[in-house]
């Protein structure tokens, strides 16, 4: 599933046609996705100018000109792909619409925003944009680790005293808005840290320390493009290319890259999903 990073790329993607732009008409193509889409919602879309376009952990929210705010979540194998608009002098047609093509955005400038989702494990709802953050899908997040709200005193309170594995506790939504298992394992890894450790043991520095390597990780991965495993691509359909640069995600039974070690990469299960990682450099 995209994370952070990948959404973030998406967004980025998205601005210089939607941030500002009139969306002239909207395709709503089925009645769902995971979940039933808004009733009357290629209506409330159309005619409405899009006056800003942000992100709250893996979802976006444009905000309307109506006061509403469509929310956009893109799942397993969402992604949202411009086609029309004018890249310097040249100007890109639109391709056929296809088969998984459930929401489409014609914007007055000539762009097309499409949302194709073959899994359908996406999602899109239009919420009051006043109380957004009291929406479901929002209301328990925790604080975007490249926010001023996540910072270290925040982080040592939130860990102190729980049981949890760190990998699990970085995990938590609740915790830290936006993270999933690959850029947990990669800043584990930079931190050298056991993703079996539990939370509430580690000391106030290394918590600490955690902090910076969390962002150092997001921002290079954004920077990139985010990572294309299987489905993620960007608003142009180009993969992203942080995959490239994985220190221990994937690498199990490879060798350890930091100099000097002689350990090698181990996948452990922890709740379902594989923890990456070094057991000699990360205690």
């Amino acid at each position: 599933m995209p994370e952070l990073p990948e959404v973030e790329t998406v967004r980025r993607g998205l601005l210089p046609v939607m941030e500002g732009q009139l969306i002239v008409r909207a395709e709503v193509n089925r009645p769902n996705l995971r979940w039933p889409l808004p009733l009357g919602m290629a209506d409330r879309l159309t005619g409405q100018r899009v006056l800003g376009l942000r992100r709250r952990s893996k979802y976006i929210l444009a905000d309307l000109a109506s006061g509403e705010s469509l929310l956009i979540h893109l799942g397993m194998s969402g992604r949202m792909l411009i086609s029309g608009q004018m890249m310097g002098d040249f100007h890109h047609d639109h391709p056929a619409l296809q088969k998984h093509d459930h929401v489409v955005l014609h914007m007055a400038q000539g762009a097309r925003i499409t949302f194709n989702d073959a899994r359908r494990f996406g999602a899109m709802d239009l919420l009051d944009t006043g109380t957004a953050d009291a929406h479901p899908l929002l209301a328990s997040l925790g604080p975007e680790p490249l926010g001023n709200d996540f910072n270290e005193t925040y982080l040592i309170g939130r860990l102190k005293d729980r049981n949890t594995p760190i990998k699990s506790a970085l995990l938590d939504q609740r915790i830290v808005a936006g993270l999933g298992n690959i850029y947990v394992c990669e800043a584990l890894y930079r931190a050298r840290i056991s993703p079996l450790r539990k939370a509430g043991a580690l000391n106030k520095a290394t918590v600490a320390s955690l902090v910076p390597l969390i962002r150092e990780v997001l921002l290079e991965a954004i920077e990139a493009g985010g990572s294309s495993l299987r489905d993620f691509r960007q608003t142009d359909g180009e993969l992203g290319y942080f995959q490239k640069t994985f220190q221990v995600y994937g690498k199990e039974g490879e060798p350890c890259e930091t100099p000097g070690c002689s350990g090698t990469i181990l996948r452990t299960v922890q709740s379902g999903r594989s923890s990456f990682w070094c057991p000699s450099c990360q205690r």
